[in-house]
């Protein structure tokens, strides 16, 4: 399902299935924190927020969460992947999380709350800040004293050997360049 919601969506192909199996076998995952969406026995979106974190200057880290939300192409824009946010940020809120750092669409994360990373002083982990590095506090100042550079756990850098691996368990599918694609 995750493999057919990024397809091509943000490069030809896609790793995501990849990093959320990798993420269910790592440190990082929360088993509160993993939802899925169903229409009768499919699953037709899923919702994951690991733990990441925040390390500041003096190195004092700081534990925050990372987010991927997937909804099948055929039920986008139902509402699935808007119910599967909100219900992890309220439960990431419940759990006391202080906040979400993301990279995704400001047009679709803007709705719930997310403002661009360098408005809490947050960057990439290599220093640098876009449009798409976006972050969501999870209650009212809880990002106030958290400055720094954000790190994801290592399962969103998986390496290509291990995606061309990992892809021989599921049906070929053709990958291709699109104009909506990110540029690198």
């Amino acid at each position: 399902m995750v493999r057919e919601a990024f397809w091509d969506v943000y490069k030809p192909g896609c790793d995501e299935h990849l990093i959320i199996h990798k993420l269910r076998d790592s440190a990082a995952f929360i088993k509160g924190l993993d939802f899925v969406a169903c229409d009768s026995n499919r699953i037709v979106g899923a919702v994951i927020c690991p733990k990441a974190k925040i390390e500041d200057e003096k190195s004092q880290e700081f534990t925050v969460l990372s987010l991927i939300v997937a909804v099948l192409p055929s039920y986008q824009k139902r509402g699935i992947g808007s119910r599967l946010v909100k219900r992890a940020m309220d439960d990431a809120r419940s759990l006391g999380f202080k906040g979400i750092v993301i990279f995704g669409s400001p047009e679709y994360y803007l709705r719930f709350g997310f403002m661009n990373a360098k408005e809490y002083g947050i960057q990439t982990s290599e220093g640098e800040n876009f449009d798409a590095f976006m972050a969501l506090q999870l209650s009212e100042h809880s990002l106030d004293r958290i400055r720094g550079r954000f790190y994801e756990d290592d399962a969103y850098h998986p390496g290509k050997d291990e995606l061309e691996a990992f892809e021989k368990g599921f049906p070929y599918k053709e990958k291709h360049v699109t104009d909506t694609q990110l540029k690198m």
